[in-house]
């Protein structure tokens, strides 16, 4: 401002300088405060109150799909500690509970409590719009019906977003008890997802026996019957393909073999840890890397004296 009052007082005529001054300031300072006034409405309009940022959309991906196939939508609840999502199965058969930490994310924000109702189909088609390597950032403003979803290639080269419609989901949280469980199995994933699906040929359910010799999976139909006894490893040189039981009493129970395998969605994940006692649901529980867990909850059959 100073420099074009200088350059204003040496090319203008003496008589009408101290009035194009006077006029010059008017209108920069009119211009400063309309920019100011402008970026403070651009603030407001674009605040955002919930960022969550991953380095490799998989892990996202991979989440989605160990729960698509039991919860058509679920709301994901949002605090300075992380993402929960707690639902019911479509059939009100199974729960699922998953946790996000917010010291896993690359970037997390959230000013306040948020819930987020979607559509896991539709989240399912935006999530197929990003690579594997992309960096994927979540995004909702205060009090907004919509979610964004920002891929970046590694690169940068490429930068995509989508919005999404949220959706208002009717879900009461359960309390959850904590439980010393008299049986914790340990044992790698797709070693378990195989038996799962093996055994589902024979019957409906699958009868899931702990001991101290191990742990022994059985299933019987109109063909005929199937066992599978796993034994725990003692010298294993990766601890992945390890099985471990840690039993304080034997355990004995029965579960539709069809939740165990929807279940199974989510070997891709981590190994697996089954933990069971008398009289209450079997929990099936996978690591999400170093980032939270997902947990299945499975009620046991309860057989009828006659059967």
């Amino acid at each position: 401002l100073r420099i074009l009052v200088v350059v204003m007082r040496l090319v203008v005529p003496r008589r009408f300088a101290k009035d194009c001054v006077w006029h010059l300031k008017v209108v920069l300072r009119l211009a400063f405060l309309s920019t100011s006034t402008r970026n403070i409405i651009l603030v407001l309009r674009e605040r955002i109150m919930f960022e969550a940022r991953l380095v490799q959309s998989s892990i996202l991906k991979k989440v989605l799909e160990a729960i698509k196939d039991l919860l058509n939508e679920a709301t994901f609840d949002c605090s300075d500690s992380g993402m929960q999502l707690q639902a019911m199965d479509n059939s009100h058969v199974s729960l699922v509970s998953m946790n996000l930490r917010s010291d896993g994310f690359d970037k997390y924000r959230c000013d306040r409590n948020l819930s987020m109702g979607m559509n896991l189909s539709s989240m399912t088609k935006i999530l197929k719009c990003a690579a594997n390597e992309d960096v994927v950032t979540i995004k909702a403003q205060d009090n907004a019906d919509t979610v964004t979803f920002v891929f970046e290639s590694p690169n940068q080269e490429k930068v995509s977003d989508y919005e999404m419609k949220l959706m208002n989901i009717d879900q009461e949280h359960l309390g959850i008890p904590e439980t010393d469980y008299a049986c914790v199995v340990r044992l790698p994933s797709g070693e378990f997802a195989r038996i799962c699906r093996d055994l589902s040929q024979f019957g409906e359910s699958v009868v899931i026996s702990c001991t101290k010799e191990g742990v022994k999976f059985s299933s019987a139909g109109d063909i005929g019957s199937a066992n599978v006894k796993l034994a725990q490893t003692t010298n294993v040189d990766k601890e992945e393909l390890a099985v471990t039981i840690e039993m304080q009493e034997p355990v004995t129970l029965t579960f539709a073999s069809r939740y165990l395998n929807s279940f199974t969605k989510a070997t891709s994940l981590s190994n697996v840890q089954l933990s069971m006692s008398p009289d209450v649901p079997l929990v099936v529980e996978y690591r999400i890397g170093e980032i939270g867990q997902i947990r299945y909850y499975l009620a046991p059959k309860i057989e009828d004296e006659d059967n």
